[in-house]
């Protein structure tokens, strides 16, 4: 099973995942009190370590944007929040394709609770990603996914922490997003995330 730490905009967040080795990153380009500008995502990702995905994190941003974000290195992946639809994922892979070879970039698609009764057939989209709302801080009924038949790997998002990510990872989805239960008062938590990722990778088989 695999994790991501979201909401990356320190250095210091940069020097927690580095030592704690998630398997991916988020850095926010989205309205957050988390976002940070493309120059500082850049920065930033060029002090990760090596292994750690970075994820930039989209709510119907340009296509341009976040092609150049890929383009220049900062992102590997594209989280999509917004009502980007099947023709606007297919525009955005095409623009990030290197040499005519489009496997280099991957899109992950949310899905908010509100449409878990029909998982849309985002074809395009390598990952969906089931939350909340992008930066609430709440979960839902984890247990409406059990019901659901889910065609793409997938990552479980919206409140998870260190007291209740044991529920989270017996749902076996492919990956847990942490964003504010890796926090203390709005800021990354070096003992949290490290506690997080501990409890991830000793559930992995």
């Amino acid at each position: 099973m695999r994790i991501k730490i979201c909401g990356l905009f320190r250095e210091e967040d940069i020097d927690f995942v580095n030592e704690a080795r998630p398997d991916y990153v988020g850095f926010v380009f989205a309205q957050s009190k988390r976002q940070i500008t493309a120059t500082l995502a850049q920065y930033l990702r060029f002090r990760l370590a090596n292994g750690i995905t970075p994820v930039g994190v989209f709510v119907n941003a340009p296509i341009n944007e976040i092609a150049a974000l890929f383009h220049n290195g900062t992102i590997s992946i594209a989280q999509l929040h917004g009502d980007e639809d099947e023709s606007y994922i297919t525009q955005l892979k095409k623009k990030c394709e290197i040499n005519k070879k489009p496997e280099q970039f991957k899109v992950i698609k949310t899905i908010k609770p509100n449409n878990f009764n029909q998982i849309p057939p985002v074809t395009g989209a390598d990952y969906h990603l089931f939350d909340s709302g992008a930066g609430s801080g709440k979960s839902f009924d984890w247990k409406t996914l059990k019901t659901k038949k889910i065609d793409k790997p997938w990552f479980l998002a919206g409140g998870i922490n260190i007291k209740n990510i044991e529920q989270a990872i017996a749902l076996n989805p492919f990956a847990i997003d942490v964003s504010s239960g890796a926090e203390t008062k709005g800021i990354k938590d070096r003992k949290k995330i490290l506690e997080l990722i501990a409890a991830v990778k000793g559930n992995t088989k």
